[in-house]
């Protein structure tokens, strides 16, 4: 046998090994631990998420999934940490808004819609304006009137520049025509603190952040967004209902990975965030913090990504939203 053929032999059989390793270890997913990184601070909704979602894989895969908070630089360094793993699904990050918003706010080191495998959402929620109790405004209309006998007084929080709660209190200023100033915070959950403490007025919040202080009465919500009160609090009147239609940006949860994750390995994981999310226990967890349960699909998840993208860039241009 001429030394060619011997190459081409050994070649061939390195390939085949491979493949058959490969194929191998996507049939045996999950064989190890996972890491789920969620780049916010703990105490928040996504922290929240990720736990509620990991503990079900966990429990389904008997493989523990360890939540691994990885807050700062509006997500992008929780995002960055994830899309350099290897794309074998030991891996996963949470995804949402601020993916969206970041591809037009800063220069990150990663491409939303190539370096990312979305792999499913899971959640869908809106938002609801909170203030501090000791605010003197029982109402929206008189928290716009404070704000007008007091331009540029008033303090915003937000767990991530550029993410919903940034813009959403960017919406209420320029549809109220009033000027607040923001104060940036690693996630909502040091975000609910001060403003617990008075350190900030008001703050555009992910239900599950100030549920327990709303019913607690350690904070006083005046609207949410979205077109119908939320189940979580219906008490509080819509923004519509306060005059305001216009203030509405429906937030969604989801899971994804470095790209490259082989598709029947992603196919896996989707299969089985769809069953949870259609647990009646997973249901009434998510509803009492004020969240909808919300599956989609990979390539449905990819699809509203690129869209949120492209509306994202829209308000963002048209408030003049930068990074500091």
């Amino acid at each position: 046998m001429s030394a060619c053929r011997k190459c081409a032999r050994l070649l061939g059989w390195f390939v085949m090994s491979a493949f058959g390793a490969g194929a191998a270890a996507q049939q045996d997913y999950p064989n190890k631990p996972i890491r789920y990184i969620t780049p916010y601070a703990p105490g928040g909704s996504t922290s929240f998420t990720a736990r509620l979602f990991g503990q079900r894989l966990s429990e389904a895969w008997g493989q523990p999934v360890i939540v691994d908070n990885r807050p700062g630089a509006n997500t992008v360094i929780g995002t960055s940490a994830a899309v350099k793993s290897r794309p074998d699904g030991y891996t996963l990050v949470s995804l949402g808004n601020a993916l969206a918003t970041n591809h037009t706010l800063v220069k990150t080191p990663y491409d939303a819609l190539k370096d990312i495998a979305p792999i499913a959402t899971m959640l869908s929620y809106e938002n609801v304006l909170v203030v501090a109790p000791s605010l003197p405004v029982n109402t929206v209309k008189e928290l716009i009137a404070l704000a007008k006998a007091k331009p540029a007084q008033l303090t915003y929080g937000t767990s991530a520049t550029g993410g919903a709660t940034h813009l959403l209190a960017e919406l209420l200023n320029i549809e109220a025509g009033i000027k607040t100033r923001q104060i940036p915070y690693k996630g909502g959950g040091p975000a609910v603190s001060d403003l617990m403490g008075g350190h900030i007025d008001f703050f555009m919040s992910n239900p599950a952040n100030v549920a327990s202080q709303i019913k607690g009465g350690r904070l006083r919500a005046l609207a949410v967004t979205g077109e119908s009160r939320v189940a979580a609090f219906p008490d509080v009147p819509t923004f519509a209902e306060e005059g305001l239609p216009a203030m509405t940006l429906t937030n969604w949860q989801g899971v994804g990975g470095p790209a490259g994750i082989p598709k029947p390995i992603i196919d896996r994981i989707s299969a089985e965030i769809r069953k949870i999310v259609a647990m009646p226990d997973t249901k009434e967890k998510l509803n009492a913090q004020g969240f909808e349960p919300y599956y989609n699909d990979a390539e449905q998840t990819a699809a509203m990504l690129k869209s949120e993208i492209a509306k994202y860039a829209k308000i963002i241009k048209y408030a003049n939203i930068k990074l500091e």
